[in-house]
């Protein structure tokens, strides 16, 4: 079966579904939370991802001029790149395999999220996974360490003020506002982006 045809087909029966109920999100907006949708299966992500009101822009704008990604897990990189190669050439950069001194009080990728934060302070972060990256994010970010092009956060959160910070933050950002969330959801966002950026300025893969 070709599988362009099967995928049609499923984000067709993911509009049906849906059915009028995306009424205040905006064609981009809903083009990114159908692909959410369709990697996992789960409804629930129409009213759980969150955009600030620049994310979409800032965050095509910055991968137009080939800025850095930062990630925290090697799955999100390994989903990412193939898209980027085809595209942009965005650099990514994964927090867990970096090399970096790792204090006895920080994990592999906290350490490695402030070494590449270091590097690339006005980079595009993505935390899928890790809720110990993104409490080190929201750290740098308070303490003015970075300004990111945009933040994408889809790790599961189960502290209520980590998510309070994160969402009421001033730059761009597209998270998930509730305690689920996942490296598959992060991928499935940036990927959407890269695509409807590189559609919007005329492109073809």
């Amino acid at each position: 079966m070709n599988p362009h045809f099967t995928e049609a087909s499923s984000l067709a029966a993911i509009d049906r579904q849906v059915n009028g109920n995306n009424q205040n999100i905006s064609p981009a907006q809903y083009e990114i939370i159908r692909q959410v949708i369709y990697h996992t299966a789960d409804f629930e992500y129409i009213s759980l991802l969150k955009f600030s009101e620049d994310a979409l822009s800032k965050g095509a704008a910055s991968l137009k001029v080939s800025t850095p990604i930062v990630v925290d897990v090697p799955e999100i990189q390994v989903s990412i790149v193939p898209e980027l190669q085809k595209t942009f050439y965005n650099p990514v950069y994964c927090c867990a395999t970096i090399n970096s001194e790792t204090r006895n009080d920080k994990s592999q990728i906290a350490s490695g999220l402030e070494a590449l934060a270091r590097q690339h302070p006005q980079g595009i972060f993505i935390i899928g996974q890790s809720e110990i990256a993104l409490t080190t994010l929201i750290n740098l970010i308070e303490s003015k360490t970075i300004n990111p092009s945009l933040a994408i956060a889809t790790a599961p959160v189960f502290t209520k003020p980590e998510r309070k910070k994160f969402s009421g933050s001033s730059f761009p950002r597209i998270y998930v506002d509730g305690s689920k969330g996942s490296a598959t959801v992060a991928s499935a966002i940036l990927n959407s982006l890269v695509d409807l950026t590189w559609r919007a300025y005329g492109q073809d893969k």
